[in-house]
């Protein structure tokens, strides 16, 4: 005998159930009462739908339950599906059931300005907000955009190790830990040196996964902890990432917006800007973008990297992101190859994302030559016995190879509209904040 039990129905795809009963499964987002009508809010984490209980439809004692809830209160509805455009989602639920999981006590984030400090404190429950739910949901999208992406272009995901016995660029910016009383450990800074060794053997790779830097700095681009998409290639020069890091951009800022448009409605995102990556990306050389910085009144010194605020400028002049190659070489990390039209560069490059959000991109073509990485270490004051594996991709069929690093929360936060990456991670951590 068929069941006439109605189907669990997740809020995203009630369309489906028009003028059938379901039994919907969330959290009370919203109460109000009139008279013999109630209606309350409910979210799963797909959506939001209306319920509207009208005494009479469903059992007293279930009518009754109604002055229980509380926001976030967790509950169990069976109702009828119906269109309603004024409804959140555009469709509502005629409740015929309505059972209390968990009555919640009184919910610290109240429907008002909030200090950040405060919902910073309170990040997990945070998360439950419309707009939280938003920036997570275009995350994802990039996330698997990214995936999608390199899988398309036969590049292999390659997982590089978390803990690592040496620094990637440089040692001041490292978490250290003791390993099993062999000596001291750090928290990864990047997968680049284990991606290279991979694609000495694979040819084409790439790893995304979470990477450190204990730098101690507060400003609206930077977390501890965060999260990069890197790229690496056998016989690929500097030319040839620049281009894949354009066509990589490019395919996951289409793909948010092919497939999120009301989340960037829920954040009041303008997707003008976004779209603008369909056309080609400019690229400067370092010197150009030096005498772009000059006319606007910035006098940076030839030989140091862009700071913050060049980046800002410079993303300011551009509709889409663009591209800036070429910086001095002494302000770059050991591993870069130097340009042989003029070895006082690097064969190096950034990506900065207009509308003022700056690098989200940065890679090069890397040192193919044993005694030039040799040489660059020493130069860098690096200890050449834990590298001496790195070395050894010199030592035995070595070829030209480039690879570049994407850092997902600064390309969220700029396809997001956010003022800070710390929202675009589940649980930030920064300079002053370990916690949740």
């Amino acid at each position: 005998m068929p069941s006439n039990t109605p189907p669990v129905a997740d809020l995203a795809s009630l369309a489906k159930f028009a003028g059938q009963a379901v039994t919907i499964r969330g959290w009370v987002h919203h109460l109000r009462s009139s008279g013999k009508v109630r209606f309350l809010v409910v979210r799963d984490g797909t959506g939001l739908a209306q319920g509207v209980l009208v005494k009479g439809n469903l059992p007293e004692e279930d009518f009754k339950q109604f002055d229980r809830l509380t926001l976030e209160s967790s509950l169990i509805l069976t109702g009828r599906v119906r269109a309603e455009p004024r409804a959140p989602g555009g469709y509502e639920l005629e409740v015929i059931s309505l059972q209390p999981l968990n009555i919640a006590q009184d919910y610290p984030i109240a429907p008002k300005e909030h200090g950040v400090a405060f919902l910073m404190d309170r990040r997990h429950l945070w998360l439950r907000s419309p707009r939280q739910q938003a920036v997570m949901r275009v995350r994802d999208e990039v996330c698997r955009a990214c995936r999608g992406f390199f899988h398309a272009r036969g590049f292999l995901e390659v997982d590089t190790p978390i803990l690592t016995p040496t620094a990637c660029e440089g040692t001041t910016n490292l978490f250290e830990t003791d390993y099993l009383g062999r000596g001291k450990a750090y928290l990864s800074q990047s997968g680049q040196l284990y991606l290279e060794a991979a694609a000495m053997a694979l040819g084409k790779v790439y790893c995304f996964g979470p990477t450190f830097r204990a730098e101690k700095s507060k400003t609206r681009r930077h977390l501890t902890e965060f999260w990069m998409v890197e790229a690496e290639a056998a016989f690929y020069t500097l030319e040839d990432i620049m281009q894949l890091a354009e066509d990589l951009v490019r395919f996951v800022v289409l793909k948010v917006l092919e497939n999120q448009e009301v989340q960037l409605q829920i954040l009041e995102r303008d997707p003008t800007p976004l779209a603008a990556v369909s056309g080609p990306f400019p690229r400067l050389s370092y010197a150009e973008t030096l005498a772009r910085l000059q006319e606007q009144g910035k006098e940076p010194a030839w030989g140091e990297d862009l700071g913050g605020d060049e980046e800002t400028l410079v993303s300011q002049m551009f509709d889409r992101p663009v591209l800036v190659h070429r910086y001095p070489l002494s302000c770059k990390a050991f591993y870069m190859e130097a340009d042989p039209k003029d070895p006082r560069l690097a064969l190096c490059m950034d990506m900065l994302a207009p509308e003022g959000y700056g690098e989200i991109i940065g890679g090069s073509q890397r040192v193919a030559d044993l005694d030039t990485l040799l040489a660059r270490l020493e130069e860098h004051h690096l200890p050449q016995e834990p590298l001496e594996w790195y070395l050894d991709l010199r030592r035995y069929g070595s070829v030209p190879h480039s690879g570049f690093g994407l850092g997902v929360e600064r390309l969220v936060a700029w396809l997001c509209g956010l003022t800070h990456v710390r929202e675009a991670i589940p649980f930030p951590r920064l300079l002053d904040r370990l916690y949740p």
